[in-house]
């Protein structure tokens, strides 16, 4: 794929971090994301505020911001890795899909399994493989891709090498895709080339962000992240569907969100895209 052709989207999570010191509501965040310059909108659940459960009113909105839907992504108090939590979780990852399928080309993308109780790691794994391929099962009868975006947040199950390919072994990559985050990649893992080389046929699409080399959030091109090279890979990688979503969860952005993702888009045209 040619630099030319990849497609730039925005996560909403930059604002969402800010918890209630955000008193806005999606309408801002798609007013920011356009007015920032991108084409592309990953918004999540605690983000979609009135247009739950409204997807003909929330295209509408998009269409009027010139935006497309690139993913919806949810988690769970549960943090995938429950028993008697499995029901409650597929049937919000049945909600999401039935959402997402409104808009042409949407994945769902499944937050990181995490360790919220005591108990063998093993299980957990089992656990949440098992919650992944089934809404994978999901996603394909509603023909919806669905993806799992593993992350380095406090106590993620999916951290570094060994538990990427833990989980991996453990997903059909028919059902389930990756939405590899390069950040999260950094923060845990040695070498992040050799990372999303091993598990590109996964690559659904890429969260794009940087870390400096303690592993602290940085402003796009401030930190290690190679993003030629994450450019180059994804470009051979086959399920790629050509979209980046830029996020952001520095200092810089917790200070001034719409600022910072307009100042990331602004980079990213340094490359190319």
């Amino acid at each position: 794929m040619n630099v030319k052709d990849l497609k730039v989207g925005c996560q909403t999570f930059t604002w969402e971090m800010l918890g209630d010191r955000f008193p806005g509501g999606p309408d801002d965040l798609l007013k920011a994301i356009a007015d920032g310059g991108y084409s592309g909108i990953e918004i999540t659940d605690t983000m979609i505020g009135h247009y739950a459960g409204k997807p003909a009113e929330f295209a509408a909105a998009l269409k009027s911001c010139g935006l497309t839907l690139v993913s919806f992504a949810f988690g769970s108090d549960s943090g995938f890795t429950l028993r008697e939590e499995i029901g409650a979780d597929l049937e919000a990852a049945r909600r999401w899909i039935d959402f997402a399928s409104a808009f042409p080309g949407a994945l769902v993308s499944m937050g990181s399994a995490t360790v919220v109780s005591d108990g063998p790691r093993d299980d957990k794994f089992a656990i949440a493989a098992e919650v992944y391929n089934r809404a994978g099962e999901l996603g394909r009868k509603a023909g919806v891709q669905v993806a799992v975006h593993p992350s380095s947040h406090h106590n993620t199950l999916l951290f570094d090498r060994a538990d990427y390919d833990r989980i991996f072994a453990l997903l059909d990559p028919d059902l389930v895709g990756w939405v590899p985050d390069t950040g999260h990649i950094l923060r845990g893992h040695k070498d992040m080339a050799d990372t999303l080389r091993t598990y590109r046929d996964r690559i659904r699409y890429i969260h794009l962000k940087d870390v400096d080399a303690r592993g602290t959030w940085a402003m796009l091109g401030k930190g290690v992240c190679d993003t030629p090279a994450v450019i180059e890979i994804a470009g051979t990688a086959p399920r790629f569907n050509g979209w980046l979503v830029l996020e952001e969860e520095s200092e810089t952005a917790a200070a001034d969100p719409a600022g910072a993702v307009k100042t990331n888009r602004q980079t990213m045209r340094s490359y190319g895209a």
